[in-house]
C-alpha cells in the first residue's frame, strides 16, 4: 500500500504507474476523500478537546444544567461526527489497497511483449525430451490418479522423479544458506490481512488466484513469499539488524485464473507445487543492490544444472500491484525452441511493509518503513520440466547434474 501523503506529493508519478500496470484507480478521488478525513479529523479533534474540557468543569460540585445540556449535545454531536470519520477511514484504507506501487525508471512500458532482454547465458539446443510423455513412460508422475483424487492439474510424483525433487531441495537450502539466508518452514495458510498486505489482491474478482478456507479467514498460500513478509508484521526493527534473509520453503497452491491461451503442459502450470523462496527486509537504500544479489544466486543455481537462460526486465503492464521492478529468468528450451519463464525476482520497495506496518528504527530514533524483496531460488515442478527437457534421452535415462549427484548417493543417471 502507498501512503496518501507520497500519493499527494508524487501524484503524477504514481498516476503514471496506476496507468502504466493497468489499474482504473481514480487518485483525484482519493485525495478528495483524504481532504473530507482531515476536515472532520479536525473536527472531532475540536469536539473532544471540549467534551474533556466541560467534564473537567462538572467534576467540581453539582454542575450547572446547561453545563450538562452542553456535555450531551457534544457527546450526540461527537458520536455522529466520529462514526462518520470511521466510515471514511474505512473507505480510503479500501481505495488505497486498488493503488499499485510506483515503477522504477528503467522499467520498461507497455505490456509483456514489451518487456525487454538484459542478459543471456547458456546455448540455445536443439532437441529435448518432452517431460510429461517421458516421465509417465517410466512411471515417474501420475496426473489420472492426481485428477481422480483432487481434480484436474494435481499429481503424483513418484520413484526417482520425487528423489530428484528431494535433491533438489538439498541442494537448494544449501546453495542459499551458503549466501547467508536464514532457512525456514512456513504455514501453508494466511490471513486475508496478510493476503492483502502482500499486494496478492487481484485487479478483479475474476482474477483471484487463491483457495479460500469456508468459514475461515484463511485462505492457501500461492509462494512462501506471502507468510514470510508477515513474520515481522506489526514489528519495528533495529537498524542495526538490517538486512535480514530468509528463504522459505513451502507448497504453493493457485488456481491459474487468467491463464487461458498460456503454456500449460504437465508439469509446467499446475494447481499444487513446492517451491524454495527467498526474501529480504532492508534498508530503503539498501533494495536496489539486494535486487541484484538475489538475481545472481538464481542465476548461479541454474549455472551450476547447466541450464541455459535469459534474464528479462518486466515491462510495467506485467508488474502485478507489489514490485516496482521485477527481473523474470526464463529457461531455454530445447523441445520448444522458445525461453518459458523459471524464476522471478521482485523489489516491492515500501508497498507490502507499509500494509503489515513492518518498520526500523534508525539509530538517530527516527521510525519509517522498510523495503522487501523476493525472488525464487527454485520452483520444483518447473525446474523437474527442464531438467528431464535437458538431460534425458528419448528411450533412456536421465543425466544428473553433477551438483545434485552428492545428494543422490552419487548417481551419475536416473
Amino acid at each position: 500500500m502507498l501512503d496518501v501523503n507520497f500519493i499527494r506529493a508524487n501524484l503524477e508519478e504514481v498516476k503514471h504507474a496506476t496507468k502504466e500496470k493497468g489499474y482504473k484507480t481514480n487518485l483525484d478521488d482519493i485525495l478528495e476523500l483524504d481532504n473530507r478525513r482531515k476536515e472532520l479529523l479536525q473536527k472531532v479533534e475540536k469536539l473532544r478537546t471540549e467534551r474533556n474540557s466541560i467534564a473537567k468543569q462538572m467534576k467540581n460540585g453539582k454542575p450547572a444544567p446547561e453545563l450538562i445540556e452542553q456535555g450531551k449535545k457534544l457527546k450526540a454531536d461527537l458520536s455522529v461526527l466520529e462514526t462518520e470519520l470511521s466510515d471514511i477511514e474505512e473507505n480510503l484504507n479500501i481505495a488505497l489497497k486498488n493503488v499499485p506501487n510506483i515503477i522504477f525508471e528503467d522499467v520498461p512500458l507497455g505490456g509483456e511483449e514489451c518487456s525487454k532482454e538484459i542478459k543471456k547465458w547458456g546455448e540455445q539446443t536443439k532437441g529435448g525430451v518432452d517431460h510429461l510423455d517421458y516421465a509417465i513412460s517410466r512411471d515417474w508422475v501420475d496426473f489420472e490418479r492426481g485428477a481422480k483424487v483432487a481434480g484436474s492439474k494435481f499429481y503424483y510424483l513418484k520413484n526417482e522423479l520425487a528423489l530428484l525433487e528431494n535433491a533438489l531441495l538439498q541442494f537448494g537450502i544449501d546453495k542459499v544458506r551458503k549466501h547467508g539466508l536464514n532457512y525456514m518452514t512456513v504455514p501453508y495458510m494466511v490471513s486475508s490481512k496478510v493476503l492483502e498486505g502482500t499486494g496478492f489482491a487481484p485487479k478483479s474478482s475474476e482474477q483471484s488466484d487463491e483457495y479460500f478456507i469456508d468459514g475461515e479467514d484463511l485462505a492457501m498460500i500461492a509462494t512462501a513469499e506471502m507468510p514470510i513478509t508477515g513474520y515481522h508484521m506489526d514489528e519495528i526493527l533495529d537498524e542495526k539488524d538490517l538486512p535480514l534473509f530468509y528463504a522459505g520453503y513451502s507448497a504453493c497452491f493457485r488456481k491459474e485464473a487468467g491463464t487461458y491461451g498460456k503454456f500449460t503442459r504437465g508439469l509446467f502450470r499446475v494447481h499444487q507445487f513446492n517451491k524454495l523462496e527467498m526474501y529480504a527486509f532492508c534498508l530503503p537504500e539498501q533494495s536496489k543492490e539486494i535486487h541484484e544479489k538475489l538475481v545472481k544466486i538464481e542465476e548461479e543455481i541454474l549455472q551450476d544444472l547447466g541450464i541455459s537462460y535469459h534474464i528479462i526486465n518486466v515491462a510495467a503492464g506485467d508488474l502485478g500491484a507489489p514490485a516496482a521492478k521485477k527481473y523474470d529468468i526464463e529457461f531455454w528450451s530445447p523441445l520448444d525452441q522458445k525461453y518459458r519463464e523459471i524464476t522471478s525476482c521482485s523489489n516491492c520497495t515500501d508497498f507490502q511493509a507499509r500494509s503489515l506496518n513492518i518498520r526500523v528504527r534508525r539509530k538517530d530514533g527516527i521510525v519509517e518503513t522498510v523495503h522487501t524483496l523476493n525472488g525464487t531460488a527454485i520452483p520444483f515442478a518447473r525446474m523437474l520440466m527442464v531438467l528431464i527437457e535437458n538431460f534425458a534421452e528419448e528411450g533412456g535415462k536421465l543425466k544428473v547434474p553433477e551438483v545434485l549427484r552428492p545428494y543422490l548417493g552419487g548417481k551419475t543417471e536416473l
